[in-house]
């Protein structure tokens, strides 16, 4: 597979010499198809996450796109799928593409969470840590599956077949054990400087080569990429303030910057060339049974964080990863694999306000700087002279806990003080109680019908949600100063962060498209009813998408 910048040679050194002996340079458009896909299992299954691949991108760029994607356009497309849940953040989003279940089920209710109880002095936990181990905090962390509580499809392909095998390779550690789960052959991320995985594992040929091969890619300079005609309309600079800007940027690097790297169609040529690799290596898709790999591709999370999602850098990401799944497509194709590729995303994205608002987006405004938690903290203490923090949470937004230490007439007390805060903030949309949110059922109906509480509710897992749960206004972005880091983000409970493509293919398979509303737990259903298996307990949120209309029905 190419990686940016580089000789086809040095992709090739990512695989194996059996992958790279073959023609892995043929057309990289959909091989011809018979009528129907064959009634019978394929031998693996290929789940991959763009990550902050918004529905409104992929609208965007559809038409523009000529390799991996433009294949993917062959077969079933669901363009309205949603990540139904008011979480939309990587942790969760990647918790229900293969487990079927809403964040509400997988526990994972965010990124991070605060836990007054832990009883380590920080109080954050991050999503994919074990927070037990000494010495750690949620910044400088070990890697755990421990909060997860639901197992994943390739835990239960393994649990009907122990033959089967499940990879999970990502630029992000908690995307690759989110969507990998408790149970995995391999399993490894990007974590800033090298591809890593859980202590002791032993390291796979192929992991060290692909280590070695990027480390030498990032320790020479990367020139600005051409810009292709379609994105031309989209290079023009935006003033975010302090001297910057974004918008005309064309992934320029100089040696040794790997913080630019992971920002970068780089990294995604560098997660796809190792998942081929371990194809290769494993013989993944050559067994008794099927096997599965998911690969989360991060680096469109990060451009879009970094220059935000309608400037001149996602543009070429896009088109750059459109390419890059052509050259892992390929690959696959060589070696003669039967798979099936689901490709989706684990949330949406939004634009930074600077540029939303010469598009006369209405509304679009960055949160008051004043906005925080420890400012409402504040103003609750006054209010009620009372001392101390009452309210924990990282921002003005998302999940807010109250100190567990308070007697339950205080609590109820800064309660209903804090509520009236954000209620009448004139950024805040909607703030919930607990009790609110505990009140009402599980959702049901069209994702895009529900209430901003039952997108919450999706959302909650009460011994780790908050007490109050805020949502702000549309196009508010929780980000004061984009000089300082991020420009741009996503997590809100609007349809922009929660609607996402998902799309379907296998040689052979009969394409069409869905323009109904779905939802990123139908996936794991569909999958197994794809090869024959039968979900049991748990219950999984999900239902099962019928990809052969008119022909039958797919599901069971």
């Amino acid at each position: 597979m190419k990686l940016v910048g580089t000789s086809f040679a040095v992709a090739l050194a990512l695989v194996t010499p059996i992958a790279a002996a073959q023609d892995v340079t043929a057309p990289t458009s959909a091989p011809a198809a018979p009528a129907l896909v064959p009634k019978i299992p394929p031998k693996l299954i290929v789940t991959i996450s763009v990550d902050q691949f918004s529905a409104d991108l992929f609208a965007e760029y559809r038409n523009h796109f000529t390799g991996g994607f433009a294949r993917l356009l062959t077969g079933v497309v669901f363009p309205s799928g949603y990540q139904s849940h008011a979480a939309t953040e990587t942790c969760p989003g990647h918790s229900t593409i293969l487990t079927g279940m809403r964040p509400e089920h997988t526990g994972i209710i965010a990124n991070s969470w605060t836990d007054l109880a832990t009883p380590r002095a920080d109080k954050v936990v991050y999503c994919a840590e074990d927070e037990s181990v000494p010495g750690s905090n949620s910044l400088a962390y070990t890697v755990s599956d421990k909060h997860l509580l639901v197992p994943t499809l390739g835990e239960r392909m393994k649990a009907a077949n122990p033959a089967t095998r499940v990879v999970s390779v990502a630029g992000k550690d908690r995307a690759a054990v989110m969507m990998g789960g408790h149970q995995v052959d391999e399993l490894w991320w990007w974590d800033g400087k090298k591809f890593a995985s859980y202590a002791g594992r032993v390291e796979p040929a192929v992991v060290t080569r692909t280590n070695a091969a990027v480390t030498a890619l990032i320790a020479a300079p990367q020139a600005p990429l051409e810009l292709p005609d379609y994105c031309k309309p989209h290079d023009r600079a935006i003033d975010i303030g302090g001297g910057k800007t974004v918008g005309a940027g064309r992934f320029a690097r100089a040696a040794g910057d790997t913080r630019a790297f992971r920002a970068s169609p780089e990294a995604d040529g560098a997660v796809f060339a190792l998942a081929a690799g371990l194809i290769q290596e494993m013989k993944l898709g050559q067994g008794s049974g099927t096997d599965l790999i998911a690969i989360g591709a991060s680096a469109t999370d990060y451009v879009g964080h970094t220059y935000g999602t309608e400037g001149s850098e996602m543009c070429l990401q896009l088109h750059e990863l459109d390419q890059s799944m052509a050259d892992f497509f390929a690959q696959l194709d060589a070696m003669g694999v039967d798979y099936e590729v689901v490709l989706t995303a684990d949330h949406g994205g939004h634009d930074l306000p600077e540029r939303n608002d010469q598009h006369a987006a209405p509304n679009a405004m960055r949160i008051d700087p004043g906005f925080t938690t420890k400012a409402v903290s504040s103003q609750v203490a006054a209010t009620l002279k009372m001392t101390g923090q009452l309210l924990f949470g990282d921002s003005g937004s998302g999940d807010v806990w109250i100190d567990p230490k308070l007697t339950p007439k205080q609590r109820a007390a800064v309660l209903a003080a804090a509520l009236k805060i954000y209620r009448t903030n004139p950024q805040v949309a909607a703030a919930f109680s607990r009790a609110d949110i505990e009140a009402i059922g599980d959702p049901s109906g069209p994702a895009e019908t529900w209430s901003l509480i039952e997108r919450a509710r999706a959302s909650f897992y009460g011994p780790r949600s908050g007490d109050i749960v805020i949502a702000l206004k549309p196009r508010i972005t929780p980000i004061a100063d984009p000089t300082k880091g991020y420009v741009a983000t996503h997590g809100s409970f609007w349809d922009y962060d929660r609607r996402v493509p998902i799309l379907f293919w296998r040689k052979g398979m009969l394409g069409f498209e869905q323009p109904l509303s779905v939802e990123t737990v139908d996936i794991a259903p569909t999958l197994a009813a794809t090869i024959g298996l039968t979900l049991t307990a748990p219950k999984v949120d999900g239902r099962c998408l019928d990809l052969d209309a008119g022909v039958g029905s797919s599901c069971p």
